[in-house]
C-alpha cells in the first residue's frame, strides 16, 4: 500500500511539473494563453484534441458502464467516430473563421455570427453551467481512485487538494501548452496501462479476451443483450444520437480552444481522418469491465471494479502505474476545462475592456472555479450531481445555434435562435428534474432539441414575414 501511495503522490506532482514546462515564454495576450497562438503543429493537436475524450469517466466510467450495464455501456463507441467525421468537413471553416475573426471560445463565434452579445453570453453562462459539474467529476474521480486503492480518506482528500493547487497552478503559468505537455504522458501511460490490463486481467481470470465473453456467455448472457429496462434500445440509440450531435456541433465550450489552436486546417482534418480509429481504444476499459461481470460481486461500486481488478493481479509498483494513468485522466482533463471556462467568464460573461483588464478576470476565474469544485467534491460531492445530468443534453440545445452559424451567410436572426434555444433548455430542465418519466427512455436532450427547431422554425418564419411587410407597403405605395 505504501509503494502505491508514493506512486500515487509522484504522480501528481510530475503532472504538475510537466503542465509547468509547456510554458515558452509569458504570454503576451489571452490568444497566446487559451489557444497557444494558433500554432499548434499534428502531433500536439493529436494529443489535445483525442486525449479530451479519455477523461476520468472513460477511463474508470467506461469499465464500470460495462460492468453493470454490459453491451449498452458501448452507445459511447460510434458517436465520438460519428462526430469527427461530421467535423472533418466543418472544421476547415470554423477555424477559418476564427482566425479571421479572432475567435477564443463558442461565446465569441455566436456574438459574432448573428451579431448578438446576449447570445453569446447565454451560450457561455449555460456552457459554464453545464461544465462545471464536468470539472468535478474529474476532481471527485482523483480522490476517489486515491480512496479506493488506499482505503484512506485523508489520502483522498489530501489528494485533491494537492493534484488542484497543481493544476491552477500550471494552467495559470503555461495556459493550453501546459495542457499540451501534459496530454502527451497522459495519453501514452494510459494507453501502456490499458493494454497490460487487457491483457492480465483476462488471462488471470477466465484465460484470455475470449474466454471472458465465452463464460459471460454461459453464466450472464443478459449482459451481451441491450434488453428492456433503463438502458433499453430507445436509450442505447438516443442518447448515441445526442451525444454524436453534440460531439460534432461543437457544442461542449471546452473542445473550442483545442480547435482553434491549430496551425492550419490541414493540421485538423488529418486528425478528424485517424481519430475515429483512436476512440476504438474505449474498448479496452470496457472489456475489463466485462471481466468484472465474472469475479466481483453484484451491488459493488462500478467506479472501482478496474483498480479493484488491477490490485487483484498485479504487483504492488504495477497498480501504482495504473494509479498514475487514472490520476492523468483526472487532471488533465481538469485543466482544458478550466481554461474552457475561464475564456468564456472573461471574453463572453464579464466583458471587461483591455487585455490585461481580460487575464486577470480569467486567471481569477480558473482559481475561483477549480476551488468551487475542489470545495464541492470534498463537502458536497452529490450536490452538483444532477446537473451533470444536463453536460450533454443541455449543450446539445445550441447546435441549431452553431449549424446557423457555419453557414456563409446566417439566414436567421438572433430571436428565433434565441427563442429555440430558452425553450429546448426549459424541455430538458423539466424532463430531467420535473417530469422525469415523461419522455420514457427517449434521451430528454432529444427531445429538447426537437422543440428547440421547432420554435426556431416558427421564429424564422414570423420574422420573414415581419420583415416582407414593409417591403410590401413601399411597393403599393410605388404603385
Amino acid at each position: 500500500m505504501t509503494v502505491t501511495l508514493i506512486f500515487t503522490f509522484a504522480g501528481i506532482v510530475l503532472i504538475g511539473v510537466l503542465g509547468f514546462v509547456g510554458r515558452r515564454k509569458p504570454a503576451p495576450d489571452l490568444s497566446e494563453w487559451a489557444v497557444g497562438g494558433r500554432k499548434f503543429g499534428s502531433i500536439t493537436m493529436w494529443f489535445l484534441q483525442a486525449g479530451e475524450v479519455f477523461t476520468t469517466f472513460t477511463f474508470l466510467g467506461m469499465a464500470g458502464l460495462a460492468f453493470s450495464g454490459g453491451v449498452a455501456a458501448m452507445y459511447a463507441l460510434p458517436y465520438i467516430p460519428i462526430g469527427y467525421m461530421v467535423l472533418f468537413f466543418l472544421a476547415k471553416r470554423l477555424w477559418s473563421l476564427g482566425k479571421e475573426r479572432g475567435y477564443l471560445t463558442q461565446g465569441d463565434f455566436l456574438t459574432d455570427r448573428f451579431g448578438s452579445p446576449a447570445l453569446g453570453a447565454l451560450s457561455a453562462v449555460l456552457g459554464v453551467l453545464f461544465v462545471l459539474p464536468y470539472l468535478q467529476l474529474q476532481i471527485t474521480g482523483l480522490g476517489l481512485i486515491v480512496k479506493l486503492v488506499t482505503g484512506n480518506a485523508v489520502s483522498s482528500t489530501l489528494s485533491m487538494v494537492v493534484g488542484c493547487a497543481l493544476v491552477v497552478a500550471f494552467v495559470l503559468w503555461a495556459g493550453l501548452r501546459g495542457v499540451a505537455t501534459t496530454s502527451y504522458f497522459k495519453d501514452v501511460v494510459m494507453l501502456i496501462v490499458l493494454v497490460v490490463l487487457l491483457v492480465a486481467v483476462p488471462t488471470h481470470f477466465a484465460g484470455g479476451v475470449s474466454g471472458v465473453f465465452h463464460r459471460i456467455e454461459q453464466l450472464h448472457p443478459q449482459a451481451l443483450t441491450v434488453h428492456a429496462g433503463t438502458n433499453d434500445h430507445t436509450w442505447f440509440i438516443t442518447s448515441m444520437v445526442v451525444s454524436a450531435i453534440g460531439v460534432a456541433l461543437m457544442c461542449l465550450p471546452h473542445t473550442w480552444p483545442a480547435l482553434m489552436s491549430a496551425r492550419n486546417p490541414k493540421v485538423l482534418r488529418r486528425n478528424y481522418t485517424w481519430m475515429p480509429i483512436y476512440e476504438l481504444c474505449l474498448l479496452l476499459p470496457m472489456i475489463i469491465g466485462f471481466a468484472a461481470i465474472l469475479v466481483v460481486p453484484k451491488g459493488t461500486d462500478s467506479n472501482g471494479v478496474l483498480l479493484s481488478l488491477s490490485k487483484g493481479v498485479l504487483p504492488s509498483w504495477a497498480t501504482g502505474l495504473v494509479v498514475v494513468a487514472a490520476i492523468a485522466t483526472a487532471m488533465v482533463p481538469a485543466a482544458g476545462i478550466l481554461i474552457g471556462i475561464s475564456s468564456l467568464v472573461a471574453r463572453n460573461i464579464v466583458r471587461v475592456r483591455g487585455q490585461r483588464t481580460q487575464f486577470w478576470v480569467n486567471h481569477g476565474t480558473v482559481v475561483l472555479a477549480c476551488g468551487l469544485a475542489l470545495l464541492l467534491g470534498i463537502f458536497r460531492p452529490d450536490l452538483l450531481a444532477n446537473m451533470l445530468l444536463l453536460t450533454f443534453s443541455g449543450s446539445v440545445q445550441l447546435a441549431p445555434a452553431n449549424v446557423i452559424g457555419f453557414t456563409r451567410r446566417v439566414p436567421v436572426g438572433k430571436v428565433p435562435v434565441l427563442a429555440g434555444l430558452i425553450v429546448g433548455e426549459i424541455v430538458v430542465i423539466w424532463l430531467t428534474f420535473i417530469d422525469k418519466h415523461l419522455a420514457g427512455h427517449v434521451n430528454v436532450g432529444l427531445v429538447g432539441l426537437a422543440a428547440n427547431v421547432v420554435v426556431l422554425l416558427a421564429g424564422a418564419l414570423i420574422e420573414r414575414a415581419v420583415a416582407r411587410t414593409p417591403e410590401r407597403e413601399a411597393e403599393a405605395v410605388r404603385a
